[in-house]
C-alpha cells in the first residue's frame, strides 16, 4: 500500500470503531466503550503519523500522546493529561485485572463526559489529515 492507503485505512478502522463505541455505549458497557474510543483517537494518530513520517508503518505501540508528539502534532497541557488519561483505558480493556476499579468509577454521566471529548479530539485529528 502506499501512504495515502495506509492513511485511509487507519481512518476508515477508526470509524468502524467509533460505531463500537457508540453501539457499547447504548449497551451500557461502559469500560468497553470508552476501551474502543482510545483505540478511535490511537488509529487517527496513527493514520496522522503516517501522514507526517517518512514511514508508512507506525509504531506498535498504544500511547497516543507518543504518536502525536512523533507525527509533530503539537498538544497544549490540557490534551496531553486528557489523552494521557484516555490511555489508561487500553490497559483497562486488554488486562482485566485492572477493571474491578475502573467498573466502579465510570457510570453512564461520567463516560458521556469522556466520549463528548473523545468526539471534540476526533474532530481536531480528522482536520489535521485534511
Amino acid at each position: 500500500m502506499n501512504k495515502e492507503e495506509y492513511i485511509k485505512y487507519w481512518v476508515a478502522t477508526a470509524e468502524d470503531d467509533w460505531k463500537s463505541v457508540e453501539a457499547l455505549y447504548q449497551a451500557a458497557q461502559y469500560v468497553n466503550s470508552l476501551f474502543f474510543a482510545h483505540l478511535v483517537l490511537e488509529k487517527l494518530a496513527k493514520a496522522l503519523w503516517v501522514k507526517n513520517m517518512a514511514e508508512n508503518n507506525p509504531p506498535r505501540i498504544h500511547n497516543i500522546v507518543y504518536l502525536l508528539e512523533q507525527a509533530d502534532i503539537t498538544l497544549t497541557d490540557d490534551q496531553k493529561l486528557f489523552l494521557i488519561k484516555l490511555n489508561d483505558f487500553q490497559l483497562e480493556g486488554r488486562y482485566p485485572d485492572y477493571l474491578g476499579k475502573i467498573y466502579q468509577a465510570y457510570n453512564k454521566e461520567r463516560t458521556f463526559e469522556v466520549l463528548e471529548t473523545v468526539k471534540e479530539y476526533k474532530s481536531w485529528l480528522h482536520n489535521k489529515l485534511s
